[in-house]
Parts: C-alpha cells; sequence; structure tokens
C-alpha cells in the first residue's frame, strides 16, 4: 500500500547513548525529506528539557550534543517489511543515514492543546508511566536523507486537515516500538474516524485508530478516490485523563507543521508545494445526521449526554441529572444551528433500583427545523456502529465521534435488553446516541463503559448501551399523553434483565466489574 512506502522508522544514538526511535513519514524524495517526532531527541538537547519550553524558535542541529548517528529504516522497494525465515535475504531493511536540519514547534497545535485540554483534568499524553515530557508534545523534527532522493517522484500526495468532518474516516500507519522489532512491527495500518477536532483549521485531530507508543511521527491518511492523502502525524498514541485511558490517539495536522516550519525549510533552499485543499462530505448511513441529536447536559458540576428525540424532548441517563440543579442542555452547534443553551426540567428518572439509568427531559423552548433520528427495531451483531457524545473532551470541542462494531446483543426471553460494543466510550458520553453506520438508526443510548473495581482500570472499548427498543414504547406512550407514568415499566424489570445489568448471572459475590 502507498501508505506503507511513505513511512520509516527513525533511530537516534550517540556515542554512550540510544538507540532511541519513533516512527516518521518520507513527505518528499526530491530532495529526501523525513519527518517524525521532535521527542525522540530528547535525551541529546545540551541544555536539557528547558530546550522545549524556549518560545516560538526553532532548535538547529547546534542544541544537541555532537556525533549523534540518525538512521532512517525502510523496507526495500516493492516490498511491506523483510522476509523472515531462515531463506530471508540479508540486511532486508535498508538503512540511510540522515541529518537534522531542524526542531521545529507547531504553534498552532501548541495552542489547540492549551484549549482542549484543560489543566484541571491532569490530562496526560505518552505511555502508563507517563514518563515522556509534555512541553515536547507540539515539536518536530525535519531530516534530510540523501539515500532516499528520487527526483523523479517529488512530495507525498496530501491534504488539508481544515477540511476534516468528524466521522470521517482515516487509516493511521506507524511502527510500534519503533526500532525495536521492526521485522514484525514495522508500518502496521489501523484504521478509525475522526473523532473530534480543535485549533486554527483544525491543527489538533483526536482519532479514535488505535495506535501503540513508538508510532508516534507516523502518518495519517485520508482515503479518497484518487488515493490516500497525508493529513495528520501522530503527535502521542496514548491519551490519560486522570487515571483513566481514553482510548484516543491524539494528531497533528501536517499543514499546520508545515505553516510552521516554512522559514526553516526555506533557509534549508526546500520549497514546498501549497498542500492542496479537499472538500469531503460523507454523510452518515441512511442521510441521518447524528451530531444533529446529541447534546451536553449539564446539572451542577456534573455534565454527561443527551438524544434529542423531538423538538422538545430529550433522553439521557439518570446518573446525569441526579445532583437536582438546574439542568442546562446545549445542542452541537453545526451548520445552520447555533449551540445555544436551553433551560430543561426532568419530568421522570428511573429509580436507583431499576437496571434501566434512564431520565426524560423536557426543553423550555423548541429546538427550531429538528429533524429527529430513525429509530431502530432490529440490532446485528457485528455491524459497524457509533457513539456521539460529550465525553473526554466536555463542551472544550463539542461532541467526539468513536466507531466499534455492535459486539454483543443480550436478550432475556428473546427481548434485547441490553447492546455491547467496541467503540472507546468515556466518562461524559452517558446518555449519548449509538447510531448503526449502515441504516443511521439510533440504536439505543450509552449507560457505561467498563470498570475492574479490583484493578481500578477503566476499559473504553467495552460499554454498554440501553437499546432503544426498551424506550420506545414509553416515549411514544409519553408523547401522547404527556403522562410521565409512562416509563414506570422501566422500573418493573424482570430477575433476568436486573442480573445481566449487574454483570453477573449466577449468585455470588458482587463482581467487580
Amino acid at each position: 500500500m502507498a501508505e506503507e512506502r511513505v513511512c520509516c522508522v527513525v533511530s537516534v544514538s550517540g556515542p554512550t547513548d540510544g538507540p532511541w526511535s519513533c516512527s516518521g513519514v518520507v513527505l518528499s524524495r526530491g530532495p529526501a525529506l523525513v519527518l517524525c517526532q521532535g521527542a525522540v531527541f530528547a535525551p541529546f538537547l545540551r541544555d536539557g528539557p528547558a530546550a522545549w519550553a524556549q518560545p516560538g524558535a526553532a532548535l538547529l542541529p547546534a542544541s544537541l550534543r555532537p556525533c549523534l548517528r540518525i538512521l532512517v529504516l525502510q523496507p526495500p522497494v516493492g516490498t511491506r517489511v523483510p522476509t523472515l525465515g531462515p531463506d530471508a535475504p540479508a540486511g532486508g531493511l535498508q538503512q540511510h543515514e540522515a541529518r537534522l536540519l531542524a526542531l521545529v514547534p507547531c504553534g498552532a497545535f501548541q495552542q489547540a492543546l492549551g484549549r482542549a485540554f484543560g489543566p484541571a483534568e491532569q490530562w496526560r499524553f505518552g505511555g502508563e508511566a507517563a514518563g515522556d515530557d509534555p512541553r515536547a508534545l507540539h515539536w518536530f523534527a525535519w531530516l534530510r536523507v540523501p539515500g532516499l532522493d528520487s527526483p523523479g517522484e517529488g512530495w507525498t500526495a496530501r491534504a488539508s486537515a481544515s477540511c476534516l468532518r468528524k466521522g470521517e474516516g482515516l487509516l493511521a500507519c506507524g511502527s510500534p516500538f519503533g526500532a525495536l522489532c521492526p521485522d514484525l512491527f514495522l508500518n502496521t495500518l489501523s484504521r478509525g474516524v475522526v473523532s473530534n477536532l480543535a485549533g486554527e483549521e483544525n491543527a489538533l485531530i483526536l482519532t479514535d485508530a488505535r495506535c501503540l507508543p513508538g508510532t508516534e511521527g507516523g502518518g495519517v491518511f485520508l482515503p479518497s478516490p484518487d488515493g490516500s492523502r497525508l493529513v495528520a502525524v501522530i503527535a502521542a498514541s496514548f491519551c490519560w485523563k486522570g487515571a483513566e485511558w481514553v482510548g484516543l490517539t491524539l494528531l497533528c495536522s501536517l499543514a499546520a507543521i508545515l505553516r510552521s516550519s516554512a522559514s526553516v525549510l526555506g533557509e534549508a533552499g526546500v520549497v514546498v508545494p501549497p498542500v492542496p485543499g479537499r472538500v469531503s462530505a460523507v454523510p452518515a448511513g441512511g442521510g441521518q445526521d447524528p451530531l444533529g441529536w446529541v447534546a451536553l447536559v449539564e446539572c451542577g458540576s456534573a455534565w454527561g449526554s443527551g438524544v434529542l428525540l423531538a423538538p422538545r424532548l430529550l433522553l439521557t441517563c439518570r446518573h446525569v441529572v441526579e445532583a437536582g440543579a438546574p439542568l442546562r442542555v446545549t445542542p452541537a452547534p453545526g451548520p445552520g444551528r447555533a449551540g445555544t443553551t436551553l433551560s430543561g426540567r426532568v419530568v421522570f428518572t428511573t429509580e436507583e433500583a431499576s437496571p434501566f439509568d434512564v431520565a426524560v427531559v423536557e426543553l423550555e423552548e423548541s429546538m427550531p427545523s429538528f429533524i429527529p433520528p430513525c429509530p431502530a427495531d432490529t440490532f446485528l451483531p457485528g455491524e459497524e456502529v457509533s457513539v456521539v457524545g460529550f465525553g473526554a473532551l466536555g463542551r472544550a470541542c463539542g461532541p467526539s465521534v468513536t466507531v466499534g462494531v455492535l459486539s454483543a446483543v443480550v436478550a432475556v426471553a428473546g427481548r434485547p435488553v441490553m447492546l455491547q460494543t467496541t467503540c472507546a466510550v468515556h466518562g461524559g458520553s452517558s446518555g449519548g446516541p449509538l447510531v448503526s453506520s449502515r441504516s443511521g438508526r439510533l440504536l439505543g443510548i450509552v449507560a457505561s463503559n467498563t470498570r475492574d473495581t479490583g484493578a481500578g482500570s477503566t476499559y473504553p472499548h467495552l460499554n454498554f448501551c440501553i437499546p432503544i427498543t426498551i424506550l420506545q414504547p414509553p416515549i411514544a406512550h409519553y408523547r401522547r399523553t404527556g403522562d410521565p407514568a409512562a416509563f414506570a415499566g422501566l422500573n418493573r424489570a424482570g430477575e433476568g434483565v436486573r442480573a445481566a445489568w449487574r454483570l453477573q448471572q449466577q449468585p455470588g459475590p458482587p463482581s467487580k466489574l
């Protein structure tokens, strides 16, 4: 695939240190230029980590300790990775000597980081130990690699992140663990979607493509009919909010890096062709727009998500509104709709003993030009689904979109009572819609992800939703009569349903999940 030919591994070592490695992308072959993560050079900074804090200016080769050896690893032309086994040819990976042009900070990405990830929420990026210096996140390295020169080829096909939209498909390519075992892991691919966007011309991108440490510096591509286009670079493979892994990967727009690097590349005599724009409109399945149904629900200091079912009717989870404080509902902004905050009142909540964590909210004002979702009446295990909600980032960047599959439909007496998905779900997603990617229909509402109370670990890719078929009959009754008692049946679920939502079918000690 073309993506694999563009990507590579960068290894840096000194006389007594290293090697340290990450992924990279070959942006041009005439002259050959490789772009990678800047943090791989952190152990070799003369001034130590304080060098990352200097405002604006690039770090030139003199900022590093002398006698560094920089290698770019790629498979031979026409192959993906070297052949393994006793018959493999010697020297399967091609190693090319490189020299550093400059380490460059991306200002637009840095500003977007500060606005999207508040310090009060204790965001961390990198491995679980969080040993990476966050000041290096917005730094990138430009390398000149003469051994990759191929003057007739020019620049890698690129696209501007300014045209991205939430839910659009992406393909990430990087090498887990860098140069540790490239024979096995070189240029691994992972699919995902644009989960969220922030900053000038979408300088910051979040995706649910699953990446591992060592893929930082790898490329993220936008599939298109005329071939994939490089649109972003992996900045951090793991994102942590406090102790919770959120299951998203942090990307920096390639166009933003190129804008920040213009003077450095100009001084090196490199002429950068403009990044072509691309208008991309990929509607949700069935012409539905889930971003038009989702709303931020705030109740005192608590917040979550909700699904608008009618111009004045919203469904969310009981635990989102149980604080009893005044309720504020902010529909997601979009074309033709402003993100105006409306007041709401809770007309029904299930009892705490009910297995169904549900609240019904009436808005004080109607949503103009609202197109309601179409509810599903069947569920297909294995079908692609998406979750839309204000998880992780909350109000900062609007709702996030994550994609997975409907991994299980739990039925009691032949009636679906629980849906399980592999979408990345975080705190704040509760009450958000679960949508079929195939039909665009509303499948249910998110109730929770999974937490192991013994280990203290959260699993964002194992989560539970209430099927819309459970909720649709009382909703229809309520809309006809206006009587909240229409929902009382949600409190009278049988023991089989209660056992399913306790995640424990057999009697015994309480489940640790």
